[in-house]
């Protein structure tokens, strides 16, 4: 009687290696893939990374995320791979009390600056043209019509009607605009 006899024969190791960097590039093509179609969105602006990371004494960098567990525990996430546990009430009022000495930045002046400069051109029916970052000054239009300058500055918010001219203070954006002589849009 013949018997037939199966063996296995081995696969080349030079395959198995283009078959393991085909699979990874393959892995690495999808993840680009999904990091375009759905980005994730850092939760932390700098600002909170600056005051978690003086409260736990790191650097802001090396804080990754933060999360709250069982209402109780808040934890935090270092870039390096740590995890840190705190109380969350005593977390709660080192943030209040790092808050209050922390200075703003220059990028947080701005950011803030321009959140009120738009709800004041909101309410006046106005727009800007492109803001000077370094003094935080813009021109303002209405139905394409040049209205005035106006900008902030370490004491106050400014305008005036033309290029040179005195400038005119309020504590405000809004209250800054309508010292131009522009009224609040009417809703029709």
């Amino acid at each position: 009687m013949n018997y037939a006899t199966h063996t296995q024969q081995a696969i080349p190791s030079s395959s198995v290696d283009e078959q393991a960097l085909a699979q990874a590039e393959l892995y690495s093509h999808l993840e680009s893939q999904a990091k375009a179609v759905a980005p994730t969105q850092d939760p932390l602006t700098s600002r909170d990374r600056r005051i978690i990371g003086e409260i736990i004494e790191v650097q802001p960098e090396s804080v990754r995320t933060i999360w709250i567990e069982g209402g109780i525990t808040v934890w935090v996430q270092l870039v390096g791979g740590g995890r840190l546990p705190f109380d969350r009430n005593w977390f709660a009022t080192r943030v209040a009390q790092v808050k209050a000495t922390l200075p703003e930045s220059s990028r947080e002046r701005n950011e803030r600056l321009s959140d009120e400069l738009e709800k004041a051109c909101t309410v006046f029916g106005l727009y800007h043209g492109e803001i000077d970052w370094l003094s935080f000054s813009t021109k303002l239009y209405r139905d394409g019509r040049f209205v005035g300058f106006v900008g902030c500055n370490q004491q106050s918010w400014y305008a005036r009607p033309r290029q040179y001219g005195v400038n005119r203070v309020a504590p405000s954006a809004e209250q800054v605009i309508a010292l131009l002589g522009v009224r609040a849009k009417v809703a029709a």
